[in-house]
């Protein structure tokens, strides 16, 4: 691969919005594990609350993805690639920043969520200020 062509993928994997549009891969293979991305994410997401044991997994899980990132992106910089096998290590980064983002969401309401619950504080603030 060209050293412009590297810059080009290299660019595409730094953009911030690389991950854009893109969907929660199912399953990601990370440092020779399969990981159920999707299912992970879901099933962490239908809990009213983390409880300790399931962050514990959730930091090392983010901690693997966020290994395997860097690592993949190392490889794209310095290892000896074709354009196709360059092209490919950026999807797969995408997806690494996919779940990673997804993951990441995981402690942040969801927005409905967050709506309802302004609605909720604001009818209490109206009922008292009518008593």
């Amino acid at each position: 691969m060209d050293d412009e062509t590297r810059r080009d993928l290299l660019h595409e994997v730094r953009r911030p919005s690389g991950t854009v549009g893109k969907d929660l891969p199912d399953e990601l293979a990370v440092q020779g594990t399969t990981i159920d991305v999707r299912e992970f994410v879901f099933a962490c997401k239908d809990l009213d609350s983390i409880p300790e044991s399931e962050r514990e997994r959730i930091d090392e899980v983010e901690t693997q993805l966020r290994r395997e990132r860097l690592q993949r992106t190392q490889r794209l910089e310095d290892g000896d690639i074709t354009e196709q096998e360059g092209e490919s290590l950026v999807r797969s980064i995408h997806g690494l920043d996919r779940a990673l983002t997804a993951i990441e969401g995981l402690d942040t309401p969801d927005i409905e969520e967050e709506l309802r619950q302004k609605k909720l504080d604001d009818a209490r603030e109206l009922l008292a200020l009518i008593r």
